[in-house]
C-alpha cells in the first residue's frame, strides 16, 4: 500500500478557500495579504488562522456552505486522484482551511479521507472562531506520521504534494516531496517541483 497526501487550498482547489469567504464579508484584500505572507513563512501558521477567520465574523453559515460546495477544483485534480487510487494509493487530504470545504470536494474527488479546521457557528453565522486539527504549522506533519502508522506504511511510501510553508512538516516525513505552483520556501524542500498549472503532471513521477 501507498499514500499521497495533498494540500488542499491551490493544490487540490484552484485558489484559497478563506478568500473567496473574505469576498463575502468584503475583507478579501487584507485576508489575501495575509494568507501570501502565512504561505511565504513570514508568519506563524496558527496565529495567521485566527487573525483571518476572526474577519469572517457574522458570514451565514448557510452562504459558506453555498460558497465551499463551488469552489473550482485544480485542473487535472480529478483525473489525478483516480489514477493514483488505481496505481493502489490511498489519497488523503490535509487542508488548514475549513471542513465545510474539504468534505463536499473529498466527495467529488473521490477522496479515501480529510483532515480540516471548523468553523465555529452560532445563530447560523461565523463567531470568527476556529479549531481543529490543522491548525499550527506541523500539524500536517503529526497527522501524516499517525497516518503511516494505522496504515502501516513507510515514508518512502508516502507522497507529499503542496504549495506553501504549512506543507513542510509533512514533506519531512514523505520519500517523494512535490511542489505544486508553490512558493519558494517550500521548492527548497522539493525533489520535485511542478510549475504547470495542471495537477496530472505529477503522475509523470509517480
Amino acid at each position: 500500500m501507498k499514500l499521497a497526501v495533498f494540500d488542499f487550498d491551490s493544490t487540490l482547489m484552484d485558489g484559497e478557500t478563506i478568500e473567496f469567504l473574505a469576498y463575502e464579508a468584503g475583507v478579501e484584500e487584507e485576508v489575501r495579504n495575509i494568507t501570501t505572507r502565512a504561505m511565504n513563512g513570514e508568519l506563524d501558521f496558527f496565529e495567521s488562522l485566527t487573525k483571518r477567520v476572526s474577519l469572517l465574523k457574522g458570514i451565514r453559515e448557510d452562504r459558506v456552505n453555498e460558497v465551499c460546495r463551488n469552489l473550482p477544483l485544480m485542473p487535472g485534480a480529478v483525473e489525478t486522484v483516480k489514477k493514483l487510487r488505481e496505481k493502489g494509493y490511498k489519497v488523503i487530504c490535509f487542508s488548514g482551511g475549513f471542513r465545510n470545504a474539504t468534505v463536499p470536494m473529498g466527495e467529488k474527488l473521490g477522496l479515501d479521507g480529510e483532515f480540516s479546521n471548523i468553523l465555529h457557528v452560532k445563530d447560523g453565522s461565523l463567531t470568527g472562531l476556529v479549531g481543529g486539527e490543522m491548525m499550527f504549522n506541523d500539524s500536517k506533519g503529526r497527522m501524516l506520521k499517525k497516518l503511516q502508522k494505522i496504515l502501516e506504511i513507510t515514508p518512502q511510501n508516502t507522497v507529499a504534494v503542496g504549495d506553501g510553508a504549512n506543507d513542510l512538516s509533512m514533506f519531512e516525513h514523505a520519500g517523494c516531496r512535490i511542489a505544486f505552483c508553490a512558493k519558494p520556501i517550500l521548492q527548497k524542500e522539493a525533489d520535485i517541483i511542478i510549475k504547470e498549472k495542471k495537477l496530472t503532471e505529477i503522475l509523470k513521477y509517480l
